[in-house]
């Protein structure tokens, strides 16, 4: 199959990658997943960095027929982010997208390995907490505190993931349709936790490979204690409801009018 006819088996796919100030690693991510995978089509998902990244990504673009910018007009968060690169990839006819970090903490080599996955299934989480995946570079407490929020996240909403925060997957575009992801209301790193969240409860097919999630070297992580709260207390709402829901469904009830139920 030839490269203007996609990945074999799962058609034409997008690389969505949102990126605020990282001009250091922009040129590299991108040069890594055409090598990866030459067939895959990029989209640098820019919100107006301070430090020039839309205009490296401006100048990519011009030189590769495979690499394209959103310019956004500033920083909302990596679910809005991605919400416009869904939106983009869905106008433009994709068949699936995969979501990457810009700073090379996703590695572009084990790409194929999400994209063959994805061949059987609607959705692929890649993930650092099975057998075969690993971190590398993150402090003892970064390491605890994902981990054992994982840990939460499958007890408070009964998904059996090993990894639900990770934020290297990919979806078909019919699951993004499916699961209405215009409507998902977080806009930071439980973005990607609501996200599995409605996959899974949509009944859709997901996967799990083992990736290599290594911290990056250049730029500043956008990770916060405050962006961990968010996403504990979203997920605690979640459960919460879901279990409101399950128990209504056994005593026969249905939700008021104007009431909804996860």
């Amino acid at each position: 199959m030839s490269e203007t006819e996609g990945y074999p088996g799962v058609g034409r796919v997008l690389v969505v990658i949102p990126t605020y100030n990282e001009a250091d690693n922009i040129r590299s991510i991108t040069e890594r997943v055409r090598r990866a995978v030459p067939a895959v089509d990029i989209l640098v998902a820019d919100d107006n960095s301070p430090d020039g990244t839309g205009g490296i990504a401006d100048e990519l673009s011009t030189t590769d027929d495979h690499i394209f910018v959103l310019h956004r007009a500033g920083k909302e968060g990596l679910g809005a982010a991605y919400k416009a690169g869904f939106a983009w990839a869905k106008n433009k006819g994709y068949d699936a997208v995969v979501e990457m970090d810009a700073d090379g903490s996703h590695a572009p080599e084990e790409l194929p390995k999400l994209l063959d996955a994805l061949r059987d299934t609607d959705a692929v989480l890649g993930t650092r907490y099975i057998s075969g995946g690993s971190v590398h570079n993150w402090p003892m407490r970064r390491l605890l505190l994902s981990r054992g929020g994982n840990i939460y996240i499958r007890m408070a909403l009964g998904m059996p993931f090993r990894d639900a925060t990770g934020g290297y997957r990919a979806y078909r575009m019919p699951v993004l349709d499916e699961i209405n992801v215009e409507t998902v209301a977080s806009t930071g790193y439980s973005f990607q936790v609501e996200l599995a969240w409605r996959t899974y409860k949509s009944g859709f097919r997901i996967a799990e490979v083992p990736i290599t999630f290594t911290e990056r070297e250049h730029g500043v992580s956008k990770m916060s204690g405050n962006i961990f709260k968010e996403q504990l207390l979203r997920v605690t709402v979640w459960g919460m409801q879901s279990r409101g829901s399950n128990l209504m469904g056994m005593l026969g009830r249905k939700p008021r009018r104007g009431q909804t139920w996860p």
